[in-house]
């Protein structure tokens, strides 16, 4: 009876994979169905890390879901299975923070699995990996496939007929101040701009180095915009539209931070095809490297000016 029970539920089987670790990774995902044809699916980024593939490969195969499914998900990762089943309750009792008192790593990502994970019925089982199971096994050479297309994908440097612009920040968690580049390139033609802010965070500076380069355009030609961050570059291709429609709310109800951005970046990013790319820190481009050399050299040289001074307040642009 136990057994004619469980084929009666959705076995969803999932696997992340990341070489080096940080860097290019891709997510598997494998849905049996006790019905219908299996599911096959997969993705990846350019500089990711294997748990964030691991909870990527968790979100897209839940999303893929009719609500209220009854599931039992198998993953080899006991990061995922803690993390979902006894560690979140922790974190969200601490306000998201460890038991040292630093932010939980990708807690975005967290955040995104429970509300997926709380539209179903989910019983979360750990497997062996590299055990010789079949949907294991799959669901691991669908990942290592995803990460092998990304890593192999080149970057559109050689598009003549757009504009591209590479984005690069500095930040200094310890006095959270920041700097900011944008290099603009097209044909033959450069320009990078930079600024400085206090009491900021590297996510807003992300943002602004992407709005700041769109309002240096004139002409309404394709943008590539190049950055390290992926909190920028899926918040702009993935969820800026989300939040608008939910009244700038997340999945989970709360309100999106660094808004006033957002809306900037999305008003002025309907001006323009763009096209957004994930950059690996150890594959920089020319213009990469350039960008975050002139951000370096801005933040210690106005950090300096600012000890020197004696200034300690209000947020400024250069």
């Amino acid at each position: 009876m136990k057994n004619t029970q469980s084929t009666k539920k959705i076995r969803v089987y999932t696997d992340g994979a990341c070489k080096p670790n940080p860097g290019p990774g891709g997510w598997g995902a494998v849905i049996v169905y006790p019905d219908k044809k299996n599911m096959e699916m997969s993705g990846g980024d350019i500089d990711t890390t294997n748990n964030r593939m691991e909870l990527m490969a968790a979100i897209k195969a839940l999303d893929e879901l009719n609500k209220d499914s009854d599931i039992i998900l198998f993953t080899d990762s006991q990061y995922i299975r803690k993390g979902i089943t006894k560690w979140v309750n922790i974190w969200k009792v601490k306000n998201w923070k460890t038991i040292e008192g630093t932010d939980v790593k990708n807690m975005d990502l967290w955040k995104e699995l429970i509300a997926k994970a709380g539209l179903h019925k989910i019983n979360w089982k750990w497997i062996k990996g590299h055990a010789g199971h079949k949907y294991n096994e799959r669901a691991d050479e669908l990942a290592r496939k995803a990460r092998k297309n990304v890593e192999s994908t080149p970057l559109p440097l050689d598009d003549k007929n757009a504009i591209h612009i590479f984005t690069a920040v500095s930040y200094s968690t310890k006095t959270k101040n920041g700097a900011w580049v944008a290099c603009l390139s097209y044909q033959q033609y450069e320009k990078c701009i930079n600024g400085f802010e206090k009491n900021s965070s590297g996510n807003r500076m992300h943002i602004i180095s992407a709005i700041q380069g769109l309002e240096q355009i004139k002409k309404n030609y394709p943008v590539h915009i190049y950055t390290v961050s992926d909190y920028l570059k899926d918040g702009a291709s993935k969820w800026i539209l989300k939040w608008a429609n939910k009244n700038w709310q997340t999945i989970e109800g709360e309100k999106v931070k660094h808004k006033d951005l957002w809306i900037k970046l999305q008003k002025i990013s309907q001006k323009y095809k763009i096209s957004w790319h994930l950059v690996s820190k150890k594959n920089f481009p020319e213009q990469m490297s350039k960008a975050k050399d002139i951000a370096i050299e801005l933040l210690k040289h106005e950090q300096k000016e600012m000890d020197v001074n004696g200034v300690n307040s209000a947020a400024y642009n250069r």
